[in-house]
């Protein structure tokens, strides 16, 4: 049962607490503790499988967090899911386990094909796997047929080959988990300035006189982004947190490597004011910003940054009159936000001479995401702070090369650069767009996909509405999972299946070459080496790279790709990146200088590649976000003790919350209206765009700080209530963050 209250700061020696609980539950404190001091190191180390955040550039030696530790203990742990597993436990049984359970078994160590005879996995040999494949993808009527998803912790050089061959085969049904998480702020920013990508880096946030933060939970999804928050604060830097909930990273925090922080218990406050709009309500919570900041220019001329915007933008007249005539009625009814506090806020950012905004999924995951990214560049386009240090936008990425993958190819829309891929590999491409993740579930339960393939990730769980995603792998042909350890998503299968064990990050990879590195690219377009440093625990496990390679051999027998020459030594597929990618030039040489490289972003230069060749002002009416009368607006989130999909403990330190999952954190009004006391069993019901609706029983009401109107629980237990038919018109994203729910006492029934 929850026990709520918990105020200590982000980090620190709760955090300290926990890694040991974690590391002593690995049963090998040595090996893992080895772990933990070689990550995120340049020279020899290797990435945190984790979250995003750059790596820090001043040699910082202990460049951990809590979260990062955990899953890296969680990889490296003893256990291991072999045959005489498999051989014990049916899928049906295994299907009535927890998420927790069937991860808990340990790291898989042979490849598997389902045998429906028995209803269990049973090993195959490699070679007949990648056969099995092959023939199987060669067999459909059509390329498009299949669909080839991964989750974003495929490594560069993985990424390039993978969709290499998927392109080779014949198609761009490429959907990644970017389309569930960042479609939206890539859409927006290639739009606006030229670039998929945030402009700025680490030096950036420690030079600017203004950080705001939106929709980010930072000490659980980005927890070394705390780093940077304490020494801003330190040097007096402003930070901004805009989020409905007021999160443990928006308060104090101690960075767990200052020593004497953690001797002397002194934690930092971490934010100098936190705004909580309503869900949704982020749009027009800046456009009261942008309001004020054209009242000041009346009197103010600097108030705008007027040589700027000759020079480098076009449509300002027209934003210019948008925003003037917007009444602060709307502002602040659609914002849930008083106009007193809009003006404090822009108050301060008038008074910064260089802001950087950030934002995460509590921005994208809605219908207006794409326009509310643009919103937060029309507002850094009105004082410059694009292009110039300590200033800019600085979408937060929530897992490990996830920006790396969209970087070299994973897109359902064939990149720029497809024509030179063609040139450099001799293969023709396909140009019409492929399928994302939502078209890619509605295609499975059509019968028009018939395989799907999975680098990573646990898709059954992490995608919308698990009952169609559910119908639509079973109703495929075959279905494939490379993976480090048992999911969701091998028990949900085709009616083939394969599961596919690969080796982790932290592990040597072994190739006729010699020990190969793979490199990946953080959120701020940092590339750099990650090589392993552990014996994989088994010696029947492939790297990413030789699973693609195998199945693109096999799929493709006449192909003139040099898919084994190409394993042997990573460099090679580097040297061929190096020719197809822009800003990849010289990659070998330069991925191999400390801390690696940064791909150039024209944009940071003031170098817009848009058709007009400025950055572009959006003139986007103003949404209406709240919901109909009796009805609460639901916002899907992760808790402290999870990632993505995977579950360590059903605790949520940081926002006081321990032995539950299967709660919904409400305002206490909201609470009061339906007749509820804490801790009250309720039914969740949402309402979908097409009249369906979908419900969840028995969870728990839980009272927390959030705006009334708006209700809070975790994922992916309540991806269940958000429709495959439920995304964004403008990204094509689920709306994991805006969806339509009632909420009434549970039946006795179902208590």
């Amino acid at each position: 049962m929850s026990q709520k209250g918990d105020r200590a700061p982000a980090a620190g020696w709760g955090a300290a607490l926990s890694v040991l609980n974690v590391v002593a539950r690995t049963r090998e404190p040595v090996g893992s503790m080895h772990a933990i001091l070689k990550m995120n190191h340049e020279n020899g180390g290797f990435d945190c499988p984790g979250c995003a955040w750059p790596d820090s550039r001043d040699g910082l030696h202990l460049d951990i967090c809590e979260n990062g530790i955990k899953h890296v203990t969680w990889e490296t742990t003893r256990k291991k899911v072999d045959r005489e597993f498999f051989a014990t436990h049916t899928v049906t049984e295994l299907s009535d386990w927890s998420d927790f359970a069937l991860e808990d078994q340990g790291r898989l160590t042979e490849p598997m094909v389902y045998d429906p005879q028995s209803d269990r996995y049973v090993p195959i040999s490699w070679d007949e796997a990648f056969a099995l494949v092959g023939r199987t993808l060669r067999g459909l009527s059509s390329p498009h047929e299949a669909s080839f998803y991964t989750s974003g912790r495929l490594s560069n050089e993985a990424t390039f080959l993978y969709q290499l061959w998927v392109r080779e085969f014949g198609t761009n049904n490429l959907p990644d988990c970017s389309n569930m998480c960042h479609e939206a702020s890539g859409r927006a920013l290639q739009a606006a300035v030229g670039t998929g990508k945030g402009t700025c880096d680490l030096d950036d946030w420690d030079e600017a006189d203004l950080l705001i933060i939106m929709g980010v939970n930072a000490a659980s999804n980005a927890p070394r982004m705390l780093t940077t928050l304490v020494h801003a604060a330190q040097r007096g830097a402003r930070i901004v947190h805009v989020n409905p909930m007021i999160e443990a990273a928006a308060r104090r925090a101690i960075v767990p490597h200052d020593f004497l922080a953690m001797a002397t218990f002194r934690a930092t406050k971490t934010g100098t004011m936190d705004i909580q709009p309503r869900v949704g309500g982020d749009l027009a919570l800046l456009r009261g910003v942008a309001k004020v900041v054209f009242e000041r220019a009346a009197t103010d001329p600097t108030a705008i940054d007027a040589p700027f915007i000759r020079d480098h933008t076009v449509d300002f007249e027209s934003y210019r009159e948008l925003v003037t005539t917007t009444d602060w009625a709307d502002i602040t009814r659609q914002s849930g936000v008083s106009e007193t506090i809009i003006r404090e806020l822009a108050d301060a950012y008038l008074e910064s001479n260089r802001t950087v905004i950030s934002w995460c999924l509590g921005v994208t995951q809605q219908e207006h995401g794409v326009d509310t990214v643009r919103e937060i560049v029309n507002l850094l386009l009105l004082r410059g702070n694009i292009g110039r240090k300590g200033a800019g936008p600085s979408p937060v990425r929530g897992h490990s090369n996830v920006q790396g993958n969209r970087t070299c190819g994973i897109d359902h829309r064939p990149p720029a650069w497809i024509a030179r891929l063609d040139e450099v590999c001799d293969i023709t491409s396909p140009r019409e767009h492929g399928l994302d993740t939502v078209t890619t579930i509605e295609a499975m339960v059509e019968g028009q996909v018939k395989v799907f393939i999975a680098m990573g990730g646990n898709f059954c769980l992490a995608a919308p509405d698990n009952a169609a995603t559910f119908a639509g792998l079973r109703n495929t042909e075959l279905t494939v999972q490379v993976s480090t350890k048992l999911n969701r998503s091998h028990l949900v299968h085709g009616r083939q299946a394969l599961i596919l064990p690969c080796l982790g990050r932290t592990e040597h990879d072994m190739q006729a070459g010699g020990e190969q590195g793979i490199t990946v690219e953080d959120a701020m377009s940092e590339v750099h080496l990650s090589v392993g440093m552990r014996n994989p625990p088994s010696s029947d496990l492939k790297s990413e790279c030789a699973i693609v390679a195998g199945m693109a051999r096999a799929t493709l027998p006449q192909s003139r790709t040099p898919w084994e020459w190409y394993v042997e030594d990573y460099d090679r597929i580097r040297d061929t990146m190096a020719r197809v990618l822009p800003g990849f030039e010289d990659f070998n040489r330069r991925v191999r200088e400390p801390l690696g490289f940064r791909i150039a972003q024209p944009a940071r230069e003031r170098v817009f590649v848009t058709p007009s060749g400025r950055a572009g002002f959006h003139t986007a009416p103003l949404p209406d976000v709240l919901p109909p009368v009796d009805q609460l607006v639901l916002a899907t989130m992760r808790s402290h003790d999870q990632w993505n999909t995977t579950i360590y403990s059903d605790n949520d330190r940081y926002r006081g919350v321990k032995n539950l999952r299967t709660l919904l954190f409400m305002n206490r009004a909201d609470m009061a209206a339906r007749g509820l006391n804490e801790f009250d069993l309720i039914d969740i019901t949402s309402h979908a765009r097409d009249g369906s609706t979908r419900t969840v029983y028995g969870y728990r009401a839980v009272t927390y700080d959030i705006p009334v109107g708006n209700v809070a629980g975790y994922m992916p237990e309540l991806n269940v209530l958000c429709a495959a038919s439920d995304y964004s018109r403008q990204s094509d994203q689920p709306l994991m963050k805006h969806q339509l729910v009632t909420v009434t006492p549970a039946q006795a029934t179902n208590e």
